[in-house]
């Protein structure tokens, strides 16, 4: 592609949902955007449209959309834990980490060349973060609050790894079987300095 999109196809990737990619708008502009390689059409009904990975590489290169949208937006964001403004812990909240894993798991079944939606896809590689959190807070892992302990989830410098901090032993060693379970690979290391422990997670390619 050598073209940038026109604002109206711009318009459609930023309102693409954020974590399954699916797109919102007329047939001709969903088909542009199939043509250029910017999203693709499901094979199954309803037959609706989604960003590929080099959609979501303009999306988030969009300068419209903040890296993290405002709390009254009602965009979905797994929780990292220690956020500032959490948001709330009820039912609701709970339905929308759901919603957001089933999800995430469909995205899997659609963009992973076999199909395999036990095994991370381009967008949880892409957001490392979000993606080990969504799989930690949708198995009902308490994150870390301003008054409450439970799991951090941190960048690292090493390339496709996050660091998993949680306030016991215990604690560590269920977030590792989760994230084990949603298709990372997860290993226990001690900090130098502080000597605390923390996982060392990654996706798994196979």
């Amino acid at each position: 592609m050598t073209r940038p999109p026109t604002a109206a196809q711009r318009r459609v990737i930023e309102g693409a949902d954020p974590v399954t990619g699916r797109l919102r708008g007329t047939e001709a502009q969903l088909a542009a955007l199939v043509k250029r390689g910017l999203a693709f059409r499901h094979p199954r009904p309803p037959h609706d449209h989604f960003l590929t990975p080099a959609g979501h590489r303009i999306r988030e290169a969009v300068p419209e959309a903040p890296a993290e949208p405002a709390p009254d937006t009602g965009v979905f964001t797994a929780r990292v834990g220690g956020e500032e403004e959490p948001p709330g812990t009820g039912p609701a909240r709970r339905r929308e980490v759901h919603s957001a894993w089933q999800g995430l798991l469909e995205l899997r079944r659609m963009t992973n060349p076999d199909g395999a939606a036990d095994r991370p896809c381009g967008w949880e590689r892409t957001h490392l973060v979000r993606a080990a959190a969504l799989a930690l807070e949708a198995a009902g892992h308490p994150p870390a609050g301003g008054d409450t302990d439970g799991y951090r989830v941190r960048a690292t410098p090493q390339p496709e790894a996050v660091a998993v901090y949680a306030p016991d032993a215990g604690a560590l060693a269920a977030c590792a079987a989760t994230l084990e379970r949603a298709g990372w690979q997860a290993g226990e290391y001690t900090e130098p300095r502080t000597r605390a422990r923390f996982l060392l997670a990654s996706p798994r390619r196979v």
